[in-house]
This record gives structure tokens, sequence and C-alpha cells, in this order.
């Protein structure tokens, strides 16, 4: 692996190339240091429910808490979510400055908060041992795994333990997981199946991932362990009845996404045949997508592929009746954002539609005036994180290669073209374009460095 020198440690391009804030206005900081003394007010303490987060390792803004339990045959499951509501007062400095910024950008060498850490990293993190203001969600589910009742209230937590994945997969894998989450093994599963026979769409494509390594930068690739898609599936449901709350009151905020055209699931079909693969034709296109081994080219070339069938996401605000598309067609349901308000503006306000509504509250003034301006700032901050994330990612993956112009490499062709295809390269996992006749799609093919620039940050490979 060639590793970056110390100099170029640091991504202050790429945040000064998108404008990203460096530091929090004055007003904004002081006016979070007094919210962190605020008062919780009258609210039930659940401190005795046996909560734990999972998160990715050193992860200090920690959003949610769970616990899942056997009851009788069926489950329940306590799912606990950062109060953001608690701490930032509608209209003040520190509502103004998260508004502006959307959602917390990911950079290697540092984020850059939605919050300020006095917020995100302390007072309103779900960190263990410690009595927090929450949200919490308490499903009561048959064995089936199909809520009967569904409750949203704030309550006083405190998470018993702070765990990343990779350990609650160990300790899975030894069949001695934490009591908290032991019943996460049978629950997500049966959550799972529940989406695939929705027709939810999930890509398993390669995930890069940027890590620091002795003086400079390594790329790596992460799989999907089991226990991030159980995790990932306790989100969802939760999204999915924030979402049946908001449109029986006819009011809120959601995450739609349309359903894909014909002609994309025709294509993609045509795509299976011509890699060889067996779609049968009473099988919807997200149970196909999931019975793949992602490990192969072909699914490679597939799940390319299917992203055609995921284009359109957006937030849909609504008011007084339902809008004409409510559904996200890679959950396969209606859904809405209300897990992550630590790091992602729309889910403070669409968890206060939610308490407001099962209150049988009338909306507050300043939600109610909020709720048509979120689906714009979303798609802006949305569409800035896309971005950064990529820039960085290009910009690592052209050190780690400068050295290696004229290098060959083991490649898959993901997509092809007329002139260049999208190739993914294992090691270093690279995405880049190559140039070359037409490249057949899902195949093995062997390619030549020929660009790996640092500054305009482009990596380009030639078929050989």
């Amino acid at each position: 692996m060639i590793r970056t020198g110390r100099a170029d440690l640091a991504f202050d391009g790429v945040r000064a190339e998108f404008g990203l804030p460096s530091a929090f206005p004055a007003a904004v900081l002081a006016e979070a240091e007094a919210a962190v003394s605020r008062s919780p007010g009258d609210r039930p303490d659940l401190t005795s429910l046996p909560l734990v987060t999972i998160d990715p390792p050193g992860a200090k803004d920690l959003d949610q808490a769970l616990c899942v339990l056997r009851e009788g045959d069926g489950f329940v499951v306590h799912y606990a979510i950062a109060d953001l509501g608690l701490f930032v007062t509608p209209g003040g400095a520190l509502d103004a400055e998260v508004r502006r910024r959307g959602q917390t950008h990911y950079l290697p060498d540092g984020n850059v908060p939605l919050h300020p850490p006095v917020l995100s990293e302390g007072a309103a993190s779900l960190l263990p041992g410690v009595v927090r203001p929450a949200v919490l969600w308490t499903f009561a589910c048959g064995a089936d795994g199909v809520p009967s009742a569904v409750e949203v209230r704030r309550a006083l937590v405190r998470s018993v333990a702070q765990f990343d994945y990779a350990s609650v997969q160990a300790s899975f894998d030894a069949g001695s997981p934490h009591p908290s989450v032991a019943a996460l093994g049978e629950f997500g599963p049966l959550r799972r199946r529940l989406a695939l026979a929705r027709g939810a769409i999930e890509l398993q494509l390669p995930e890069q991932e940027i890590e620091p390594d002795s003086g400079g930068w390594k790329l790596v690739t992460r799989p999907r362990a089991e226990v991030d898609s159980w995790n990932a599936e306790i989100s969802l449901m939760t999204g999915m009845a924030a979402a049946s709350i908001m449109l029986e009151a006819r009011v809120g905020i959601l995450r739609t996404l349309p359903d894909p055209d014909a002609s994309a699931v025709e294509s993609l079909r045509k795509s299976a045949v011509a890699l060889g693969v067996d779609w049968p034709a009473d099988l919807s296109a997200g149970a196909f997508l999931a019975g793949l081994d992602a490990s192969t080219p072909e699914a490679l070339a597939l799940f390319t592929d299917a992203t055609r069938l995921l284009r359109g996401a957006g937030y849909t605000a609504f008011s007084g009746s339902v809008p004409e598309v409510v559904t996200h067609a890679g959950v396969a349901a209606p859904y809405t954002h209300v897990t992550a308000p630590l790091r992602r503006l729309v889910d403070r306000f669409a968890t206060e539609v939610c308490l407001a509504v099962s209150a049988g509250q009338e909306l507050p003034g300043w939600l109610s005036e909020a709720l048509p301006q979120l689906p714009s700032l979303m798609g802006a901050s949305d569409s800035l994180a896309s971005k950064v994330e990529r820039a960085s990612l290009d910009l690592v993956e052209a050190w780690v290669l400068a050295g290696s112009v004229g290098a060959e490499f083991e490649a898959v062709v993901l997509r092809a073209g007329d002139e260049e295809a999208e190739v993914f390269v294992a090691s270093p996992p690279v995405l880049a374009k190559c140039s070359g006749p037409r490249l057949p799609e899902g195949e093995r093919i062997r390619v030549r460095l020929v660009e790996a620039d640092p500054v305009v940050r482009r990596v380009r490979f030639a078929a050989v």
C-alpha cells in the first residue's frame, strides 16, 4: 500500500472548496452552552431500561439506543432517540445555524458537526452510564415481527453500554450476545424478510472507507455484517411508524422515492440475462438483488445497474391532504427520518410532529412554518454531503495511487460505455473510469493505471 506524506493529511482544500464552516458563531456556542443545563421537564424516568448503543468505533454523537426483548411469542422493542427538541430553541441562533448546515459532514481528518460538540458529543448524546433526555419509541410486535402497538413519548433514559458493529457481530458469532440485543438475532431477520416481501430494494455495493495509516491514509472496504442489517431494520421500522402517524394526521414530512420505471426494471432484467444470472419471473427486483452473492463480479455489475431503480429521492412536506407520492421505493413503504437528529436536521422536526400528533395536540406555529422549508434545505444539504464524500474519496484514491502510474491491477467492469467504463479495483478499493473498447459488464479484466492526480482528484485506468 502506498501511503501519503504528512503534508497531505489535511482535507482543508475540500472544506474550502465546498464552503464548509470551520467553527460555530459565538452566539450559537453561547446558546448551546446555556441549553446544557436546561431542565428536561416532567417526563417518565425509564432509566431502568437496559438500552445499549451500536455505532462505529470511537463515535461520540450517539443518536440511538435500543433494547430488543422477547415477550411471550413476540417482541418488545425500545428505541431511544436523542431529544434535540429540548436543546434547540425555535427561532434562536442555534436553530438558524443548524438549518444552514443541514447535517453533519464527515471527513477523514475531522467532522463538520450539525450541532456544537457540547451538545452532539455531550449533553444530547446517548453516552453510556449517564441519564439523558430522549424520545422513546416502544413497539409491541407479534411473532411475525409486525408491530401491533406503537408508542412515542419523551423520557429519561440511560444507556448501559456502548458497542460497535464488529464487537456485537462477534458476540453473536460466539453465541454470547448482550441480553439487551440477544433477541435482535431473531427480530432482525424477521424484519428483513418482511422488507423483501414488501419489495424493498437494497444495493450491496462495496462501501469504500478511509482510515488513517501510519503517516497517511488507506482505503478499505467494510463488508456489511448481519448486525448492521438487523440494526438498520429497527431504524427503518421506526421511520415507517413515524410516517404512518403523519399520514393519519395528514401533516408532516416524508422521505419519498418514486417507484422505479418499468423500463429500468426491464433493463436490469436484460443485464441479468447478458451476465448469465437467473432471475425468476415471479421474483421482485429487491428479492432478486438480495439473493445475489455480493462477492461475485456479476453481482457487482447488477448492483451498479440497479442504482437506476432508486433515482428521484426527495423530501415531501404536507399539511391538510396526503401527497400523491407517499412511499419510498427502497423501503417499499411510507417512510420518514426520525432516528438521527444529532446528525440530520429534518429528524428533529419530524420527531416533533410525531410527538404532537401522538399527544393529540396541534402543531406549534414554528413547526408548521418550518415544514415547507425543509425539502429545499435537506435537498441542498444532501447534495453537498454527497459531493464532499466523493471529493474526499477521490482525493485519497489519487493520493494512494500517485506512485503507481503504469502498474497493472485486477478490476471488475461495473458499467459499460462506448469509449470508457466504470471499474472497481479491489486492492486498493477504488472506483474509477477505464478507457478502452466497449468492455463487458461483470467481467474481470486487467487494467493499467494511467493517471493518479491529487491536485484535480482524478484516477483513470486503461484496459490492458
